[in-house]
């Protein structure tokens, strides 16, 4: 009894932080939808979906050995940390010839080197440490700490959207000086005031044993943020800046649905990586995922009546995307069910299946949004259509999760 309290206290500590980044990531999102154009917010937006993909880069992907370490064995903080920071500093260049490659690829006749360079810069050297100070505070069951520090780090990134709708210029490019400052503040906050306090020890040795492992996560989580962010992509690179900035406006709203469902996600991994086999039976299976789909299916279905009967009530911008927000009615349960499946395999210690599997997904995924947004031209039935898109999405990764979990988990 006295587990399953202490259980329900973490929970809400954790929930209250998801609670309240859902306020001011809504507060943020208003902001910025009605004060950039509708172009421009599809290109700040793709550039940003591209911008967090590439952080995985960073370290190599050794924040989940840092992870690992503040859920298990947090004295050893210290030298991870020390380990991240060298790691960090030895992934720039790799990271900086990603970044050039998918600019030249999916942005170069859309948006300029110089913004997209500001907001990738934004996301993987600014926010991405950010969410490894989140990520220890979590491991180390400080989840009243983490929820506080997602809630300041939301909040000031509010704060510079309200303070750049009263600036005289809008442009995306003053915009992303606006995004720098407001992450760097997070940055100082992050690690000024909620980082454990552990002395700096390098340990090659430590390192080495676990970068395999790391740079399949990292792999990973580039395919994983690749199968989930591509959309956005495909839609600025085929369909141009005005289509994605609607097709963002949806997405982000769906992105929403998501930030509770990665609070018991979490604590369901750390869960998982001390009981591997917490989810052998088929009731538990279907009934977390049952509650997940419920949940971000009633999300989106009450935002969508809220913007049926009140379509200017997120501004006047997202007003003309609000008719078609309930026609993506089955895309957020689909959508958190892949990232939760996902990070099953990441609790299991299944690194390198769990890239292999999020590599066909996004295979999987680049095929058929090709495929809808070179055939269907109406947007209305584009917007349907991704339904079916996400349906077939999940029953992929139901069928590659489930079968790779028949398999002994691995200790981590």
């Amino acid at each position: 009894m006295a587990e399953r309290r202490g259980l329900l206290r973490d929970y809400f500590s954790a929930i209250s932080g998801a609670g309240g980044r859902l306020v001011f990531s809504l507060a943020y999102f208003i902001a910025l939808a009605n004060t950039l154009s509708i172009s421009e917010f599809g290109m700040f937006a793709t550039a940003s979906a591209a911008g967090v993909m590439l952080s995985r880069i960073l370290a190599f992907g050794f924040i989940s050995a840092l992870y690992r370490t503040a859920t298990i064995r947090p004295n050893l903080i210290g030298t991870f940390t020390a380990g991240f920071l060298l790691l960090g500093l030895l992934s720039l260049p790799l990271l900086a010839a990603a970044s050039f490659g998918v600019y030249l690829i999916f942005f170069a006749d859309t948006v300029p080197l110089s913004v997209f360079a500001a907001i990738v810069f934004a996301e993987a050297l600014l926010w991405r440490p950010v969410e490894v100070a989140l990520i220890v505070n979590n491991g180390l069951g400080k989840f009243g700490r983490a929820a506080l520090l997602a809630i300041l780090a939301t909040a000031l990134r509010a704060l510079g959207a309200v303070l750049f709708m009263f600036w005289a210029q809008h442009s995306v490019w003053i915009w992303s000086w606006f995004y720098i400052g407001a992450n760097a503040a997070s940055l100082l906050i992050a690690f000024g005031f909620f980082y454990p306090r552990q002395r700096l020890r390098l340990r090659i040795e430590l390192y080495l044993r676990r970068l395999a492992d790391s740079i399949y996560v990292a792999g990973a989580e580039v395919l994983f943020y690749l199968q989930m962010e591509f959309d956005k992509l495909l839609v600025l690179a085929i369909g141009g800046p005005h289509l994605a900035g609607i097709y963002a406006i949806i997405m982000r709203l769906v992105d929403l649905t998501a930030i509770p469902i990665r609070t018991f996600s979490m604590m369901l991994v750390q869960r998982m990586m001390r009981a591997p086999d917490l989810l052998s039976r088929l009731a538990v299976k279907s009934g977390i995922e049952g509650g997940v789909f419920a949940v971000s299916t009633l999300a989106l279905l009450t935002l969508g009546i809220v913007l049926h009967f009140f379509p200017n009530a997120l501004g006047k911008n997202v007003a003309e995307a609000a008719p078609l927000v309930a026609l993506a009615i089955c895309v957020p349960g689909l959508r958190n069910l892949v990232e939760y499946q996902a990070e099953l395999l990441f609790a299991r210690g299944q690194t390198l299946v769990r890239a292999l599997n999020l590599g066909l997904l996004a295979g999987l995924k680049a095929v058929l949004l090709t495929y809808v947004l070179t055939t269907i031209l109406d947007t209305p039935n584009l917007v349907l259509s991704l339904n079916v898109v996400f349906l077939l999405l999940y029953l992929a990764s139901t069928l590659l999760t489930y079968s790779a979990m028949r398999k002994p988990a691995k200790p981590v």
